[in-house]
């Protein structure tokens, strides 16, 4: 009997401890999960505590234009060599005939001529200052427009108040510093009537020798075609082949002498070789200019015609450069 009594008192303690054990199963967890993420490493992009996180960079395009090839435009037209002054050349021309100054490549360039029409030595002193030396009467006005298409080559159309237009394009060949001189090549072309009668193509070679920064020398042997204004067919030289010099001396910081001429060796030379001489003050882009020469001409088809035979005129030029 106490062995039936023992057996009953275990049975009934191994009974109640099987919802506790079964409890215990259910809330205890296999096995311990983390209650915390790692956190992430900074990087050189995360934003620190209190800054507001950067905007995502635009994606490129096509048409974006690449910093580099940009940066490199910019400081190839800041490093252009044709538009710093040149003190020795300031100028596109001397007083007519043209230089070897280049034109940089997509500027412009403006420049007015004027001949005032009264011969300095018709009559009296006392007649020519009442007509404020020659400035109260007419003249033939130029305007001039020049353009700097490829470095190195530029080209103009000059338009006079007689209805005569000259266009022009000049070619540089080669600097002072390969063959001692600066050579360009000239071509031109006159034509009357703004252009439609009487035409007058011409070639040249301009041959220049800077002497520092104190100036410069010219030769130019050109050849000018219908230069006579009678019909071919009475006369026996339609052109000309004349050789222009001149120079361009500076004599103090702004302001320079400019002399010039242009005499024929050969055809037609009927008029007075053309002589020019004239005070000339730079002042940035700007050259303004005081000239007395032997006729009204300032096209290259006219400077080949030649002068009046005794006369002079008092005329000036005016040029500006935009850059």
């Amino acid at each position: 009997m106490k062995t039936t009594f023992l057996a009953t008192a275990l049975t009934l303690v191994a009974i109640g401890a099987l919802p506790a054990a079964a409890q215990d199963a259910r809330t205890e967890p296999a096995s311990t999960p983390k209650t915390t993420a790692e956190a992430p490493k900074p990087t050189a992009d995360t934003p620190k505590a209190g800054e507001a996180p950067a905007a995502p960079a635009a994606p490129a395009t096509a048409e974006d234009p690449k910093p580099a090839d940009a940066a490199a435009a910019v400081q190839d037209d800041e490093d252009d060599p044709d538009l710093d002054v040149n003190q020795a050349q300031p100028d596109y021309n001397l007083v007519n005939l043209p230089t070897t100054l280049r034109m940089p490549r997509g500027k412009f360039a403006f420049r007015v001529t004027h001949r005032f029409g009264r011969p300095l030595d018709d009559g009296n002193f006392g007649d020519l200052a009442a007509d404020l030396f020659g400035l109260d009467a007419g003249g033939l006005i130029g305007l001039e427009v020049r353009y700097g298409l490829l470095k190195g080559t530029q080209i103009g159309v000059l338009r006079t108040s007689d209805r005569t237009i000259q266009f022009f394009a000049q070619q540089q060949i080669a600097p002072q510093e390969k063959f001692g001189v600066g050579l360009a090549l000239n071509l031109t072309a006159d034509g009357t009537n703004n252009f439609q009668d009487s035409y007058s193509p011409g070639i040249g070679l301009v041959v220049s020798r800077e002497i520092g920064k104190r100036g410069a020398i010219y030769v130019e042997p050109t050849w000018v075609n219908n230069t006579n204004t009678l019909p071919s067919e009475l006369v026996d030289d339609n052109d000309s082949f004349l050789i222009g010099i001149g120079g361009r001396i500076r004599m103090t910081r702004r302001s320079y002498l400019v002399v010039e001429a242009a005499p024929r060796v050969s055809g037609y030379d009927a008029g007075r070789t053309h002589g020019a001489i004239g005070l000339e003050m730079r002042a940035g882009n700007h050259a303004f200019q005081l000239n007395f020469s032997n006729g009204l001409q300032t096209t290259m088809g006219q400077i080949a015609r030649g002068g009046t035979p005794d006369d002079w005129f008092i005329g000036f030029n005016i040029s500006r450069k935009f850059w």
